[in-house]
């Protein structure tokens, strides 16, 4: 190897040269391999050639060694510690091809593209640390896929006369994958298909994988559903036997099982549910009592009396652990016979329940609370819609009792918000669609009294069961829905944004922080920047999670909270139910080493389906745009990037972005210190929350993406 001399401007020894120099030590090691050398070898390889640059080489190596970048063979001799550090974790990939590991405790670690190997994102990896200067970002290389965050990847073909090539739909997937053409599956060149990596030389910068099915064509709509269920590992119909076992359950309701249980038919009962909801796993029932006080009787489809542990409804149960709701349809946890027919609550049908039956008075106190199994006679199902007009006034046969259950209600709310919950509103947005599919309006979804007459509810029987169990029964393991406080750096992120749009928030913690939010949220309620404040909000909060491990609810503000009232799709209500009747019988159920596992598979395919929901909705949102392109929209800048600026648009929800490039005006850039896409020459900015007017360039269905172009700052 050639000697490389330096050349410093100031005398050896200052800062800059001690940098370089170690810079260059560090290399001459990696390059060296496995074999020790001693500071002879490395001062000839640097160049040092004098008393002084020699010492400093000396004294470079022992900090080096106490760094763990080189080990110490004996008293002369070092070499470079290829395993040092050697660390495991996720990566995220960027569109780039470059990636982060994610790190609990520490800071990220990145890894260039060179340095990725086989990995894809999301895959689980073994990383050795590269050496880097001290202050900079620790690098990494992958060394080992230790699971791959997939099994089958979705995307479409392109198919040559000798081979083809998949290109994935998912932008965080950064490579082609090559396929042979025998084991294309018949697929046609353009077709959607879901493949499967079978290996991954190391001298090929594409994996080598075959087509396990062909999806369909791009762009019609049961095959972009489908698509976007095969991406994210989401079962689509349900095994036969399954449905055959469904199918012979038992749907009489026999004496014996009714003398079991508390009977509610006699009681005026009713259901509130969205217009499209087939399902109706909850009721209330309301019964006024002598004393003036009110019993509301929360009622929950009793799930487990038809799916028993264990069998093969539960075993499919389990691996579903939750609903998905797609755009224009449901894949349900149970099969339909229960989901829709014996588990739902229809009108004038008897329906067994598990039931939590509160004494409130007109302040909404609870005077008593009792928790147990119960047969009911719903004698009505109203929509949200129908409920909602009763509340605004309208005559009706159960107005009373709605109208009573509102007063309740909102009082509940306002409690509930004083004593410290956080009210970020909600983001979500309906789609109107045709018969076919295709999107022909898109809008924010409204909460208004009659929903949140059914929030509050629910949320008193899932805080008072967990409530119950825990002080009452004084029973454990139970499963629990907790939410941890937001982290200290985070809350300094989120303060920091906040001072952008003049709204301070104070440095508080724990509860004080929540009140705090709670002020913000307030404060911005109805300004153009109530929506991208919310979200910001909410990033700054930890994820909430299932565990046998209570710590309470952060974003309610319940020491205890469990989630007991959707068992037709969230498993861990099923759970809820089983582990109360247990306790109830004075026996067990499951030991807390299972439950826990099964709340963490639960918490996993929670955001997977969140995933696979928000995947589906920015499908169709991109399809809606399709047929705008060079319309123009106004719309809040919701994130800034060095590449560009992310725009969701005020009038449907849907966001895109206009590129850094289609800012011609002048010369832009990131500026990381003020947050903002900021002008070299005229200093103009672009700020969160800043209402721009922008222009539909490009719709991409395969990549679910809009491309705006940008009209003018408002």
């Amino acid at each position: 190897m050639a000697k490389k001399k330096f050349q410093p401007k100031k005398k050896k020894g200052n800062g800059k040269f001690k940098k370089q120099l170690t810079s260059s030590i560090i290399t001459v090691f990696e390059q060296a391999g496995a074999a020790p050398l001693n500071y002879k070898q490395v001062s000839a390889q640097v160049g040092a050639n004098d008393h002084q640059s020699r010492a400093l080489v000396v004294e470079i190596l022992h900090e080096l060694s106490v760094m763990g970048i080189l080990k110490q063979m004996d008293r002369a001799r070092f070499k470079f510690n290829f395993a040092h550090d050697s660390i495991s974790g996720r990566i995220e990939i960027t569109r780039k091809g470059a990636g982060y590991i994610l790190v609990d405790d520490g800071d990220d670690i990145f890894v260039g593209q060179k340095n990725t190997g086989a990995a894809l994102n999301g895959d689980l990896v073994e990383i050795q640390l590269v050496p880097t200067r001290k202050g900079k970002t620790p690098e990494g290389k992958v060394i080992k896929i230790l699971e791959r965050d997939k099994e089958s990847y979705v995307g479409t073909i392109d198919i040559s006369e000798k081979f083809a090539f998949f290109r994935p739909s998912s932008p965080k997937i950064h490579v082609d994958f090559f396929i042979p053409l025998e084991k294309t599956k018949g697929a046609n060149n353009g077709d959607k298909v879901l493949v499967k990596i079978n290996d991954w030389p190391e001298n090929r910068d594409s994996p080598y994988a075959e087509v396990i099915e062909v999806l369909g064509k791009p762009g019609e709509h049961n095959v972009e559903m489908h698509a976007i269920l095969a991406e994210f590992g989401l079962p689509l119909d349900f095994p036969e036997e399954v449905e055959e076992a469904a199918e012979k359950l038992d749907k009489t309701i026999s004496e014996k099982e009714i003398a079991k249980r508390r009977d509610f038919r006699g009681i005026t009962t009713f259901t509130i549910d969205p217009d499209t909801a087939k399902d109706f796993d909850d009721a209330l029932s309301v019964e006024y009592l002598d004393n003036g006080n009110i019993r509301v009787g929360v009622h929950i489809a009793d799930v487990s009396h038809y799916v028993r542990p264990n069998d093969i409804i539960d075993q499919e149960a389990v691996k579903r652990a939750t609903s998905v709701y797609l755009v224009d349809r449901v894949v349900p946890m149970l099969p339909e016979v229960l989901s829709n027919e014996l588990c739902s609550l229809r009108p004038n049908e008897d329906k067994l329940c598990f039931s939590a039956a509160f004494e409130l008075n007109e302040k909404a106190e609870i005077i008593n609370d009792w928790y147990g199994r119960t047969i009911i006679h719903s004698d009505h199902r109203y929509t949200y819609e129908d409920a909602q007009v009763v509340i605004e006034g309208a005559d009706d046969k159960f107005a009373k009792e709605i109208t009573d259950l509102n007063k309740l209600a909102v009082i509940l709310k306002k409690e509930r918000l004083a004593k410290g919950a956080i009210d970020f509103g909600s983001d979500e947005v309906k789609f109107k669609l045709a018969e076919d599919g295709t999107p022909l309006g898109v809008f924010p979804k409204q909460m208004k009294e009659a929903n949140w007459l059914i929030e509050e509810f629910m949320l008193m029987a899932n805080r008072g069961v967990s409530t119950y169990v825990t002080t009452k029964l004084k029973k454990s393991p139970y499963v629990f829905r907790v939410h941890d406080g937001p982290d200290p750096e985070k809350l300094k992120t989120l303060r920091t944004f906040l001072k952008k749009f003049g709204y301070k928030l104070p440095p508080v913690e724990g509860r004080a922080a929540a009140e705090a939010i709670n002020n913000i949220m307030a404060e911005v309620e109805g300004k153009q920047e109530e929506g991208i404040v919310a979200q910001m909000c909410i990033r700054s909060m930890s994820k909430a999670v299932y565990t046998t491990e209570n710590i309470g609810h952060y974003g309610l503000g319940f020491d205890f909270y469990s989630h007991f009232t959707s068992p037709i799709r969230r498993y861990p209500d099923v759970l809820a139910h089983r582990l109360l009747q247990a306790y109830l019988d004075n026996a067990n159920y499951l030991d807390e080493k299972k439950l826990d596992v099964l709340c963490k598979h639960s918490s996993i395919m929670e955001k997977t389906a969140a995933d696979a929901e928000r995947a589906s909705i920015k499908y169709k949102q991109v399809e809606f745009l399709m047929n705008k392109l060079g319309e123009h929209f106004v719309g809040t800048i919701s994130g800034i990037t060095s590449w560009g600026i992310y725009v969701e648009l005020n009038e449907n929800k849907c966001e895109g972005m206009v590129s850094i490039n289609e800012l011609t005006d002048d010369n832009y850039y990131f500026d990381e210190e003020r947050f903002c896409i900021r002008g070299r020459v005229h200093r103009q900015e672009f700020n969160m929350g800043d209402q721009i007017e922008v222009e539909v360039l490009s719709a991409d269905l395969i990549k679910k993406q809009l491309d705006f172009g940008f009209v003018q700052k408002l």
